[in-house]
Order: structure tokens, then C-alpha cells, then sequence
């Protein structure tokens, strides 16, 4: 858990920093004037939006390249080269469930080399849209189990929650610029007029961490929560009784599921084993409850 929180944070950390240096480099006004002593809680608050989304939307747009330079996915394409009966079967399976969806461009479909059974869906738009699955997943599953597991996943394209994810981190981020820079104001007017500028760095630093844990704690809420429509939409694709059967199957191989690959975490079908105000996944048991009642 704590690699989890550190990767998720230095992410957030790195973007919003290198947004900001870009844009206090082009002379953008941030609102805060540290020698008057004043704040224009307007600029800032715009400052703050132009910095939060700039680093949301580029995040989203290089989605579906970053997750397969990461993931090390290999794009399954039946126009180019010859694939075994079961790549064919999970491109096929693929493309039937987004077209019971009603999506009109099928999403890429891809394997990544993993003992762990997991798969995810990623992309910048429905149109762009990629759906991976794990070696592992395929080893370990039957097909009525592994067919569950597609549907959730063309659940979340079909449902937009990359992009809903995406205004989410960007308020989120938003309000961490926001705020930490009026806590950092404030702390700056406490010391020395000589190394005034200095503290106020560091502190917008500090209190951009401080922040970020808890926006962190929003965003893995509102992750949980898409969850459950993901699985109510694979259910509605795949069938209710595939579906809970995958979930069932994903059980059995938690210790299968690597916690530490954050980046892609919210993600995949399944998280981490134990409920967590940072975990990305409802419990595999709460899930499999709210399907069996629904």
C-alpha cells in the first residue's frame, strides 16, 4: 500500500510541478503577489483549473501509448500476422461484446505477458480504446469466466469513465494547486521578507503532497464506485451469471493480482484484497453481493 501511494502521488506531484515551472516561465499570473501581500482568489482559482486539467488531459490523451509502453501490451491484429486460436477467440470476444455495446469502433484488443489475472481497458475517447488482458488471466480462467471479465471491461469504455475519471483527477487537482498555494501564502508572511520566496516554494511543495493524499481519497471513492456500474454493464453484456462467475474466479486468484502497478490500477478489473479508502476496487465479495441482489 504505501508503494501505492507514493506512485500515485509523485505522478500527481510531477505533472502539476512541471505545468506550473511552464507556465510561471510564460509570465501566466497565478493570482498570488507575495511582495504586496495580496491574493486575486479569481486568478488563482483559473490558474489552478488551467494547471489541474492541462495535466488530466494530457494523461488522457497518451493513455493508451503510455499503458502499452508500461504494460508492455501486445496489440492482437488479425490484419497483420497470424494468431493462435486463442488470441483469435479473445480479438472475436472483443469485438462481439462492444458490438452488443452499441460502440461503433471496436477497441484495440491486446495481451500483456503476466502471471497475474487481471485485465484492463484504457484510451482517450470510445473511438480509441484498447482492452488488455493478463497471460495469466487466459491461463488461469475458463471462457465463460474470461468472457465475464471483457464485459466489465468494454463496460467502462462504453460508460466513458476514462474521460469521467479524467474531469475528476483535474478538479481534484484543481482545488490541491488552489489551496495549497493560499496555505503557502499564508505560512510565507509568517518569516523573514529575505527568504520569504523560498519558504513559499517549498511550503506549495509540501502542502501540494499534504493535498494530494487527500484528493487521492476522492478519486479512489469515485474508482470504487464506477465499479459497480462496470460490473452491472458487464452483467447486461455478458449475463449476470458470467459476470459473477468471473468474480468468483478472481477470487480464488487474489494472490495472483500485483498491487504494485498503480498507474493502471483503477484500471483493471480487480484491486487490492482488503477495503482501503485508497484502493481503486471494492471488495471481490461486496461486488459479487450488490450482483447476486441486483
Amino acid at each position: 500500500m504505501g508503494k501505492r501511494i507514493l506512485l500515485f502521488i509523485g505522478v500527481n506531484i510531477l505533472v502539476l510541478t512541471t505545468i506550473m515551472i511552464a507556465m510561471t516561465v510564460f509570465g501566466v499570473t497565478t493570482g498570488t503577489n507575495l511582495q504586496a501581500g495580496t491574493i486575486d482568489l479569481a486568478s488563482l482559482l483559473v490558474f489552478s483549473a488551467i494547471v489541474g486539467f492541462s495535466g488530466s488531459f494530457i494523461s488522457l490523451a497518451l493513455s493508451r501509448i503510455i499503458a502499452k509502453w508500461m504494460m508492455k501490451v501486445r496489440v492482437l491484429d488479425p490484419n497483420k500476422g497470424h494468431l493462435n486460436s486463442e488470441e483469435a477467440r479473445l480479438v472475436e470476444m472483443v469485438h462481439r461484446l462492444s458490438r452488443s455495446a452499441g460502440l461503433t469502433h471496436m477497441p484495440e484488443v491486446g495481451i500483456y505477458e503476466s502471471n497475474e489475472v487481471n485485465a484492463f481497458a484504457t484510451g482517450p475517447s470510445k473511438k480509441r480504446s484498447l482492452v488488455a488482458v493478463s497471460r495469466g488471466l487466459l491461463q488461469t480462467m475458463d471462457e465463460d469466466a474470461v468472457e465475464g471479465v471483457v464485459a466489465h471491461e468494454v463496460a467502462h469504455i462504453t460508460n466513458g469513465d476514462m474521460v469521467t475519471m479524467t474531469l475528476v483527477q483535474g478538479i481534484i487537482n484543481t482545488f490541491v494547486v488552489f489551496f495549497a498555494r493560499i496555505a503557502a501564502f499564508v505560512v510565507a508572511r509568517f518569516v523573514r521578507e529575505e527568504i520569504a520566496h523560498i519558504v513559499h516554494f517549498v511550503a506549495i511543495i509540501v502542502f501540494q503532497i499534504v493535498f494530494s493524499i487527500l484528493g487521492s481519497i476522492l478519486v479512489m471513492a469515485y474508482s470504487r464506485y464506477r465499479e459497480y456500474h462496470a460490473d452491472k454493464g458487464g452483467a447486461d453484456l455478458a449475463g449476470k451469471d458470467k459476470m459473477i462467475h468471473a468474480l468468483q474466479s478472481l477470487q480464488r486468484t487474489t494472490n495472483l493480482i500485483k498491487e504494485d502497478d498503480t498507474a493502471y490500477a483503477s484500471m483493471k478489473i480487480s484491486g487490492a484484497k482488503k477495503a482501503s479508502l485508497f484502493a481503486s476496487h471494492p471488495p471481490l465479495e461486496e461486488r459479487i453481493r450488490k450482483l447476486q441482489e441486483s
